[in-house]
């Protein structure tokens, strides 16, 4: 550590800071110790999560689904011994056919000179010819028996056992499918504000019963809309706009705290984060220009500043600080260290960060505790091509691995599999539309707990739900 007196990062005060040689930045004492318990909080997650996987591999046990592979190869094993068993039987028994039929031959042939030996001594009528063709015939039956035909083994070329292989696929190789007209699950009315209808929508967020939480961007409101509705219910917000604490400013995006039953919300012109629980409201972050909120499941809550160009996160409940840098924070711009314009945003399961980098047309990972992220998705400009976007917004992953994207611009849903350079368009093939196999500047997307998509079909005033094909 080194001493100046400069300006501190946290409280914005002329002090004697301190560099931190992990952000670069310098804190004064007091800030300083509650940054060192953050990343104190940090390491004791880390080391939970190595913790719990430690004793996971160690109780690792062949799962059912390997038990019953198992079985199948020793059912193949008796199966394929059985039929090389009765094979064996099958050729012992031809050698042994094969051997009597030389051996039947030669007494027949034994029997038939011996009924004429007995011919010529009882009726004493023989010369030298008769003597000679005996001869002659005994030694042919002594011939054949000292040189029978011979019988050899001869491999097939064409096996007659099944052979097995054992297959590992790790990932699906292709894209999952899902119908092409989609279904409308909510809005369709319409631009308005009568419940069966919004306007302009921003993020969605799906519960496990299938319901359906709406940031209703210019009505002001969030809405639910439960599985299988005819209309909506407001459930935060429709006040009218404003900043007091039962209104909203157009809402960018919402999630649903299972845990406590509550409701988080980015209040975007109000430069808010805010919690609705039960109608009670209270501001648990402020002075940030929100856009994107998502929450992992060591519940940390992340929220995307497209001012900032940057992603902070918050331990749920301890809003108390400015929150840590988890992606951009180094300005606007193109660099793998910098975002321009972040909107939506994706935290898998092992806490890497995806990120809509709106305005460098790409999408970003960037790993737990990375300087810098990765291209995922587009980065080749703007554009209408499979390696492009136009706007990207809402982005989500499913188990494995592939990335799906609402590249608005586009009035497409794109999926981009790992490794590849191009993605592959999964619904929208059908140009700009309000048909039901069409879109018209999607802009959030999400997947129910049995694999459906959903899109929010911004232009359109509706939410479409693609059934996936199984």
């Amino acid at each position: 550590m080194t001493t100046n007196k400069t300006q501190c990062f946290t409280c914005n005060k002329d002090k004697i800071t301190y560099l931190c040689d992990g952000c670069l930045k310098n804190f004064c004492l007091m800030d300083l110790t509650e940054h060192r318990q953050l990343l104190n909080e940090e390491l004791h997650y880390i080391i939970n999560d190595y913790d719990q996987f430690k004793q996971i591999f160690s109780e690792q046990k062949p799962s059912l689904r390997d038990l019953s592979l198992i079985d199948q190869i020793n059912e193949w094993e008796i199966n394929e011994i059985n039929k090389i068993k009765q094979k064996a039987k099958d050729c012992i028994e031809d050698v042994i056919r094969s051997s009597q039929t030389v051996l039947n031959d030669i007494e027949m042939k034994f029997n038939d000179l011996n009924e004429q030996i007995k011919q010529f001594h009882n009726e004493n009528e023989f010369n030298e010819i008769n003597l000679e063709y005996l001869r002659t015939e005994l030694i042919k039956i002594r011939e054949e028996y000292n040189n029978p035909p011979t019988t050899f083994i001869q491999p097939d070329s064409l096996p007659f056992t099944d052979e097995i292989l054992v297959i590992s696929l790790e990932k699906k190789s292709n894209v999952n499918k899902w119908e092409e007209n989609a279904i409308t699950v909510a809005g369709g009315n319409g631009e308005g504000k009568k419940l069966n209808q919004f306007n302009g929508s921003g993020g969605i967020f799906i519960d496990e019963n299938k319901n359906i939480f709406i940031a209703d961007y210019l009505n002001h409101r969030i809405v639910e809309w439960k599985h299988n509705a005819k209309r909506g219910q407001i459930i935060a917000g429709g006040n009218g706009e404003g900043h007091r604490l039962n209104q909203l400013n157009h809402p960018a995006d919402v999630i649903v705290d299972q845990q406590n039953h509550s409701i988080i919300i980015a209040d975007r012109v109000n430069r808010r984060i805010v919690q609705w629980v039960n109608q009670n409201q209270q501001i648990v972050i402020d002075n940030i220009d929100c856009f994107g909120l998502v929450m992992d499941k060591h519940r940390f809550l992340y929220v995307s500043d497209w001012k900032q160009n940057e992603v902070r996160r918050w331990k749920m409940g301890e809003y108390n600080n400015e929150g840590i840098v988890v992606a951009g924070g180094n300005g606007k711009g193109n660099e793998l260290n910098q975002l321009h314009s972040p909107t939506f945003i994706f935290i898998d399961e092992e806490q890497s960060l995806y990120v809509s980098d709106r305005y460098n047309y790409r999408v970003m990972r960037w790993r737990r505790g990375a300087k810098e992220g990765i291209v995922v998705a587009g980065g080749n400009g703007q554009g209408g091509n499979l390696n492009q976007l136009s706007y990207p917004y809402g982005v989500i992953v499913d188990d494995l691995g592939q990335i799906y994207v609402a590249d608005s611009g586009n009035n497409r849903i794109v999926c981009w599999c790992e490794g590849k350079e191009e993605g592959e368009i999964v619904v929208g093939e059908n140009g700009k539309g309000n048909q039901s196999n069409q879109l018209n500047r999607p802009f959030d997307l999400s997947f129910d707990n049995e694999g459906n998509l959903y899109v929010v079909d911004c232009a359109n005033h509706r939410i479409q739900k693609f059934e996936i094909v199984l």
